[in-house]
C-alpha cells in the first residue's frame, strides 16, 4: 500500500494540530480526525477530513493514530479511556505532544501489552509557523521498526526527524530543547527591557544581532513582538513552556543532575503564569522585567 493511502487518525486539532492536519491532507493521505471542541475541527473538515464520533471510531478505521495533545493527563485520558480498547498489532501510535518521558514509556509498555498496538514519541519543535511551513524538526523514540513508518507519514510536516532512541527518548530530547528555549526567551526578554531603559531602540536590536552568535529563531520571532509590545496573535502559549520546564525540574531530580538555569527558568514563568499570562504568548514575559512607569 502506498505510504499515502494509509488511514491516519489525527486527534487534537489545536494551534499546531490544525496546520500538521492541513498539509498531511494536502499530502494526500485520508485523515480521520477528532477534537473535544468539535467546532475546531471545521477548517479541517472543510478540507477533506473526515470527523469522527468519538475516538473510538477514529482508531478502528485508521492504520496509524497521531496524538497532538496539551499535556501528559491528555495523552493519558485518551490511551488509557479510548485507545487501549480498540488498538491492534497492525496499528501505530504516534504521539506528536510533549509529555512527561516516565508516562510515555509506562503508557507505550501497557498498550503493547493490552492490544499489540506500538508507539513512537515524536515531539516537534518549530512552533506554529514550523507547522504551517513543514519544516519542523522532530525528535523521536520508538523501536527501528517503527519508525521508518513515521518518517514517511509526517514527511509532509518536518524538515528533519532524527532518531533519539528507544520510547521516552524523543520526550527527553524534547524537554532539553524546551531548557534551552524557555532560558532563551526569558533572557531575551530582559534584554529588550534594559536596553529600552538605557535608551536604545529596542526594536532594532533582532536586526543588529542577526547572524551573530546571540542570534537565534526566538530572538527573532519574539525579539520584535517585545520591544513593541505586540502579543497577539498568540503562537504559542507561556502554560506550554512552564509544563516542559517543570517536567525538566522533574527529571533532573529523578536523576540527581542540577539544573539551575532551567530551575529559575521555571520560576519566573510560573510567576508570570500567576499573574494571568498562562494563556498568552511567551512574547508577553517581557512584562516580567518592565517598570511600572516605562
Amino acid at each position: 500500500m502506498p505510504d499515502n493511502k494509509l488511514n491516519l487518525g489525527f486527534i487534537g486539532i489545536g494551534l499546531m494540530g490544525k496546520p500538521m492536519t492541513l498539509r498531511l491532507l494536502n499530502a494526500g493521505f485520508n485523515v480521520k480526525v477528532w477534537n473535544r471542541t468539535p467546532e475546531k475541527l471545521k477548517p479541517v473538515t472543510e478540507a477533506g477530513a473526515c470527523a469522527c464520533a468519538s475516538i473510538s471510531e477514529l482508531v478502528k478505521a485508521s492504520d496509524v493514530v497521531i496524538l497532538c495533545l496539551a499535556d501528559t493527563a491528555a495523552v493519558e485520558s485518551v490511551v488509557t479511556h479510548d485507545i487501549l480498547e480498540n488498538g491492534s498489532a497492525d496499528k501505530l501510535l504516534i504521539d506528536l505532544s510533549s509529555i512527561h518521558p516516565e508516562n510515555t514509556r509506562q503508557l507505550a509498555l501497557t498498550l503493547y501489552e493490552k492490544c499489540g498496538m506500538s508507539w513512537v514519541d515524536a515531539p516537534v519543535s518549530g512552533g506554529v509557523a514550523g507547522a504551517e511551513q513543514g519544516d519542523l524538526a522532530i525528535m523521536a523514540g520508538g523501536s527501528a521498526e517503527n519508525i521508518p513508518i513515521a518518517r514517511k507519514v509526517l514527511a509532509p510536516l518536518y524538515n528533519q526527524l532524527m532518531h533519539m532512541g528507544d520510547v521516552g527518548s524523543g520526550q527527553v530530547t524534547k524537554i532539553c530543547n524546551q531548557m534551552i528555549v524557555s532560558c532563551n526567551v526569558l533572557v531575551i526578554a530582559e534584554m529588550i527591557a534594559l536596553a529600552r531603559q538605557a535608551g536604545v531602540d529596542a526594536e532594532k536590536i533582532p536586526a543588529a544581532l542577526a547572524g551573530g552568535f546571540a542570534d537565534s529563531k526566538p530572538l527573532q520571532i519574539v525579539g520584535p513582538e517585545m520591544a513593541a509590545g505586540t502579543f497577539e496573535p498568540v503562537k504559542w502559549r507561556v502554560k506550554t513552556l512552564l509544563k516542559d520546564l517543570n517536567m525538566a525540574v522533574d527529571l533532573a531530580i529523578k536523576q540527581g543532575n542540577a539544573i539551575p538555569m532551567s530551575g529559575l527558568a521555571a520560576q519566573l514563568m510560573q510567576l508570570h503564569g500567576s499573574h494571568g499570562h498562562l494563556e498568552q504568548d511567551p512574547s508577553t514575559l517581557i512584562k516580567l522585567f518592565t517598570k511600572p512607569d516605562a
